[in-house]
């Protein structure tokens, strides 16, 4: 995969998960596109692929909301990055919650997804994915313009609120080899300061305007 490192072990973990140790679990994306999408060299595409598009632009062609209403995902946060700790690392944020593991690891196999990841491949540069699980119990999220993630290689105090809330990460499916333990997501009206940090550490902030924000229905159900 040219745009992240597979965690081989967790990939196993999602997949072999028996019926009554698996459940719901929230993929968290962190994205960064390439300035052109590069279909030269992905696997399956063909001549009919767009030329000079951006990345972001084959992100939106990929897509994928359609095969994931057939599995029972659901799409449950999208948002454009505003503001970060490492300048220009990344562009994009989404999670999807599956209702399963197991669910997720099936839906890499089927056609119509591979015929649509074409396109995440050509435009993605680089990525984080990582699935994540609700700590302590859900308030009702009071609507906000922003949402910013703090995501840390080590736990966090805190419990959730009306404009907070956290999530441990299981583990991260595909990744830049670091390892991460807390994500929490906080809302705001504003864009908060933030602070600058040096890339590659144990830690990251990022900000998003939100486009997509379906996170209290998901929670709740």
């Amino acid at each position: 995969m040219r745009y992240g490192k597979i965690d081989f072990n967790y990939a196993n973990d999602l997949m072999n998960r028996t019926p009554d140790n698996d459940g719901p679990i929230y993929m968290v994306n962190f994205m960064k596109y390439r300035d052109v999408a590069g279909y030269e060299g992905v696997k399956n595409a063909d001549s009919s692929a767009p030329q000079g598009i951006s990345g972001v632009e084959a992100d939106n062609l990929y897509n994928p909301t359609d095969v994931l209403t057939r599995i029972g995902a659901h799409v449950a946060f999208m948002g454009d990055v505003v503001a970060q700790s490492s300048a220009e690392e990344w562009d994009r944020m989404a999670i999807v919650k599956y209702a399963s593991r197991s669910s997720f690891m099936e839906m890499q196999n089927r056609p119509d997804f591979k015929e649509k990841h074409v396109h995440k491949e050509a435009g993605m540069l680089y990525t984080i994915v990582m699935g994540a699980l609700p700590q302590g119990e859900h308030q009702t999220i009071t609507r906000s313009t922003y949402c910013t993630f703090e995501l840390t290689a080590v736990p966090q105090a805190g419990t959730p609120s009306s404009t907070q809330v956290r999530l441990a990460v299981e583990g991260a499916i595909v990744g830049d080899g670091r390892t991460w333990k807390d994500l929490t997501m906080m809302w705001s009206d504003d864009i908060p300061a933030v602070p600058v940090r040096e890339r590659g550490g144990d830690s990251m902030t990022v900000v998003t305007k939100i486009t997509v924000d379906r996170m209290n229905k998901l929670l709740s159900h």
